[in-house]
């Protein structure tokens, strides 16, 4: 009977700190690379929300044209400054490419099985069995037997030392 006491009073604290440890941790673990906004999360998206509700709305016959008219005017003037302010530059996107290209190498870059369909060619799944636009079989891309290095799909020679596939 004690024995059984214990183990329920060990169970109930194994439980009890697995619900409570989330609360006592400090910080909030930072993401691995950046990520750009959802477009609807910007100032151009909220303003162009906006817009796109007010048209309903005077459809519907929420809004009269004076309201309409005077909301659209709001709307319209803050979608066009935020989307002036908001144009991603190309140095902002070569930037995030970048960083997730550094991530990648330092992680150990790909899959190392990319999935190969005889049929449509590389698949983006790397633990599939079977290829998900035909059904097909899939097998791990090929190496070559000289130099090991990855064979291009459909290749009959190897790219890096040229022997025949």
């Amino acid at each position: 009977m004690a024995a059984e006491v214990i183990a329920a009073l060990a169970l109930g604290g194994l439980v009890l700190w697995m619900i409570l440890s989330p609360l006592f941790r400090t910080g909030v673990a930072a993401p691995a690379f950046l990520e750009p906004l959802d477009p609807e999360e910007t100032r151009r998206g909220i303003a162009l929300i906006a817009l796109k509700e007010i048209d309903f709305d005077r459809a519907t016959g929420k809004l009269s044209d004076q309201d309409y008219e005077g909301l659209k005017a709001k709307y319209t003037n803050e979608a066009v400054v935020a989307m002036r302010e908001e144009e991603p530059s190309v140095d902002v996107v070569e930037a995030l490419i970048a960083e997730r290209v550094n991530l990648l190498q330092s992680t150990g870059g790909a899959p190392a099985a990319v999935q190969l369909c005889p049929t449509c060619g590389l698949r983006p799944e790397p633990d599939a069995r079977f290829c998900s636009s035909c059904g097909g079989p899939v097998a791990s891309r090929a190496d070559c037997r000289v130099c090991h290095a990855a064979l291009d799909p459909g290749s009959r020679f190897c790219s890096a030392c040229g022997v025949q596939v």
